[in-house]
């Protein structure tokens, strides 16, 4: 599709997220999000819309997209599901909380399609009912999946045959990780269909409904390799077709 001009390209909304910028003469607060998120939805044949975290998810705003991207960030609030704050959770934001979680609900409602990227998949689950670890290395006993700050380590995954992951992206993913969460209790309307050799889940799908992948690696990162968010564009562009009739 991205090779396509003739067709609609379909809008694909991006959350981005507070944070103090230093740019040309200003230091400011400013909505952020990194430029490889961006060019992963033109390159894939996406318009992307970024979406500032002004702490409420308007209706209106996902009456004009096509899909929805839930990009990586910072540790959700862990009293969104239940839990007790680690000492290694931090660097929380509640606005983007509440406006992603809000995003998320209603997207679903809507039956838009959702690809959800490492905090985004944090964010499916427990929005489902489903649990985090805190700190992963606690579980597994080491670092692998954030070795340095800023760093991305590269992952083996290994994909269950006949998902829709593994249809995507074949049996074995190169996977680019950062993250020290991961998902603990799976939420009762998801398969997970990707794991780590740690056994850490890394994918995960809906069982029902919409369009609805989450990867906790970081495809953004992979700048050969964007068939995961192709197939988001793809089914992007028939719900856009579809709600157009």
């Amino acid at each position: 599709m991205a090779s396509n001009d003739s067709e609609t390209r379909p809008l694909i909304g991006l959350p981005t997220y507070n944070e103090r910028t230093r740019f040309g003469h200003w230091d400011v607060d400013a909505a952020v999000l990194s430029r490889t998120y961006i060019d992963m939805t033109v390159q894939a044949g996406g318009i992307p819309i970024l979406l500032p975290p002004t702490g409420t998810a308007y209706p209106e705003t996902i009456d004009r997209l096509d899909g929805l991207l839930l990009t990586g960030g910072a540790d959700l609030d862990p009293e969104r599901y239940g839990a007790e704050r680690h000492p290694a959770t931090g660097g929380t934001r509640l606005d983007r909380d509440d406006s992603e979680f809000g995003l998320f609900r209603l997207a679903r409602a809507a039956g838009l399609p959702v690809l959800a990227v490492c905090r985004g998949l944090q964010l499916v689950n427990v929005a489902l009912g489903g649990t985090l670890v805190q700190h992963l290395p606690d579980v597994v006993g080491h670092t692998d999946h954030s070795r340095s700050p800023g760093v991305f380590t590269v992952t083996t995954v290994r994909t269950v045959e006949g998902s829709r992951v593994a249809e995507i992206a074949g049996p074995e993913v190169k996977a680019h990780c950062h993250h020290h969460q991961a998902i603990d209790v799976l939420a009762g309307e998801l398969d997970a269909t990707a794991h780590a050799a740690d056994g850490t889940i890394e994918a995960v799908e809906a069982r029902t409904g919409a369009f609805l992948l989450g990867v906790q690696w970081h495809p953004e990162e992979n700048a050969t390799d964007h068939r995961l968010m192709r197939a988001l564009v793809e089914q992007a562009a028939t719900y856009g077709r579809e709600r157009e009739r």
